[in-house]
């Protein structure tokens, strides 16, 4: 055997080895940003807004079912100007109401975005430096993954909850039991 191939060999022996040696981790990455008290400011700012919309579209709605019930209640007596003058204001009314509905989503979906986006960073950059004074490779949302084999990879979801504030007693199912609370306790108003 010549030196070259032996070289060769120890070489990609090396390799693979290395390759065999490098740490790998796991996180929950959808616990930690929906958990973070942040997430919850935001939550409370989408809610406000929200019910602020619903209560315009209300206004709206009510308006128009006003205007059209007067105008059932007089539609016999009217004149034909007037009728047509009355039917083309509950029309524009009706398409006031079809154009808030559509801008209200959309800006509800871009306030949701923004709110979101400097938790999810704030999450993510935390999930970058535990794995990197960690000294992983590779780190694995487990909340996107089928499976993970926990002996061939660490959870650092503990540790990234500590890092970012979320207690221990907080979970997905607390969290979901609080906003069904909520939900329940606005509909009862």
């Amino acid at each position: 055997m010549n030196m070259k191939k032996f070289l060769l060999i120890v070489a990609a022996t090396m390799m693979c080895t290395a390759a065999f040696a490098q740490k790998f981790a796991h996180v929950n990455f959808t616990e930690l940003y929906q958990l973070m008290p942040e997430a919850d400011k935001a939550r409370a700012t989408m809610a406000a807004s929200q019910k602020e919309a619903s209560e315009t579209y209300q206004s709206m709605a009510e308006e128009f079912q006003t205007k059209y019930n007067s105008y059932q209640q007089k539609v016999a007596n009217m004149t034909e100007a007037t009728r047509a003058a009355k039917e083309k204001e509950l029309t524009e009314i009706q398409q006031r109401i079809q154009e808030f509905e559509q801008s209200v989503q959309q800006e509800l979906s871009q306030q949701q975005q923004q709110l979101m986006a400097p938790i999810y960073q704030k999450a993510q950059e935390t999930v970058n430096n535990i794995a990197k004074k960690g000294g992983y490779m590779y780190v694995f949302d487990v909340s996107q993954l089928l499976y993970v084999d926990a002996t061939q990879s660490k959870d650092i979801t503990k540790e990234a909850r500590k890092a970012l504030g979320i207690p221990d007693s907080r979970t997905l199912e607390s969290l979901q039991a609080e906003l069904q609370a909520q939900a329940q306790a606005e509909a009862a108003k």
